[in-house]
């Protein structure tokens, strides 16, 4: 029976494949709206590389068992699983493994609203991806303008990475993070306090970016206090406003008696925000992001997919196919790293323990790629 359903659901993952393949021929001819793929799924986005479905169901099958389930058919999670898989097999076998890795912060990294400390896994994956000359980046929401507070998140790496730099075993790292979604950027600086090194927008923005004026910028997030005061009067929730310089949000107020926010409530913020916000004039113009943090609702001027080209296009302009961005939040509504998945190659797991899982599978299918 194993091996039966092992056949058959190789068999099925070879023909969503071949839809695929298909897809990223009409998209190389500027054809896509005709694939068969975009006619079944007519919200199907861009594919950076194939995805070798079939190769990797059979990796995860072997590693989970799925196909000698009886009761239990092919989970949600398996599904996600395997397409993580088949898309790191994809990228090495167009190219290797990537140029660029970048992650986000909670939940991908550390746990939610904890920070990176030394004795985190993930920190010696890093490294070892910094040593042998990947570049890093950390795409995160938290939008600070000092490098202290980075600093004080991203503890163990910054200062693991120090300790690599002065006994020799790295050497010029690139290790960037960029701050509220695609707002701020800083760069690894072994001279720093910090270890970090604020770089002027300036020296980073994308052509696009120069429009986001101020005044757009301020009338945007205007529209969006205004739509989360609303809800905080219409959902009943023991909530502040806390406004920054490219971005609003609700945290829990300071009131002792006050709860934790319910999911419900949390989503049901993000979507009427993010409506009311996409209808307005300025939300026509400016790219922005709603999203649920867990504990807050905030709304960022940008998204994580220009964070993501702003890296690409800092690090000397590397292709979305050489780019890997890992994250937790890939759900349509409410979701930040969703967006990320117009720029390049994306993974989506769901603790930092699959985080430490899915560099450590990075690392097996690049030497097998290599051996063959």
């Amino acid at each position: 029976m194993a091996l039966r359903a092992n056949r058959r659901y190789g068999e099925i993952m070879q023909d969503v494949e071949e839809l695929i393949n298909d897809h990223i021929v009409h998209q190389k001819r500027g054809t896509q709206g005709r694939s068969k793929l975009k006619l079944l799924v007519p919200s199907v986005g861009v594919f950076f590389t194939p995805i070798l479905l079939e190769k990797a169901f059979h990796f995860q099958d072997a590693e989970r068992r799925i196909s000698s389930r009886r009761f239990v058919a092919p989970s949600f999670n398996d599904i996600r699983l395997i397409l993580n898989t088949a898309q790191i097999m994809g990228i090495i076998e167009e190219g290797g493994p990537p140029e660029l890795v970048t992650f986000d912060g909670d939940v991908t990294l550390y746990n939610d609203g904890e920070c990176l400390t030394a004795d985190n896994p993930v920190i010696r994956r890093i490294l070892d991806m910094l040593i042998q000359g990947t570049r890093i980046a950390i795409v995160t929401a938290a939008g600070y303008l000092e490098a202290e507070k980075y600093h004080g998140r991203l503890i163990g790496l910054l200062e693991a990475v120090s300790r690599a730099v002065k006994n020799g075993e790295l050497n010029d790292p690139v290790l960037l993070v960029v701050g509220g979604e695609s707002n701020y950027l800083f760069s690894y600086d072994q001279s720093s306090p910090y270890l970090l090194k604020y770089i002027p927008r300036e020296a980073w923005m994308l052509d696009e970016m120069k429009a986001w004026t101020d005044d757009k910028i301020n009338t945007l997030l205007d529209v969006a206090e205004e739509a989360l005061r609303d809800c905080i009067t219409n959902l009943g929730l023991s909530a502040d406003i806390l406004r920054k310089e490219r971005a609003v949000g609700i945290i829990r107020s300071n009131d002792p008696l006050a709860g934790k926010f319910t999911r419900e409530q949390l989503e049901e913020t993000v979507l009427v925000t993010q409506q009311v916000v996409e209808i307005s004039p300025v939300g026509h113009v400016l790219p922005f992001c709603a999203f649920n943090g867990g504990n807050d609702v905030f709304v960022d001027i940008g998204d994580k997919s220009w964070g993501v080209l702003a890296c690409q296009n800092y690090l000397g302009g590397i292709t979305g196919s050489r780019t890997l961005h890992i994250g937790d939040q890939f759900l349509s509504a409410g979701a930040n790293d969703f967006k990320a998945r117009s720029a390049c190659t994306t993974a989506w797991i769901a603790n930092p323990v699959e985080t430490v899982r899915l560099l450590d599978e990075l690392v097996r299918h690049s030497a097998r790629n290599t051996a063959e």
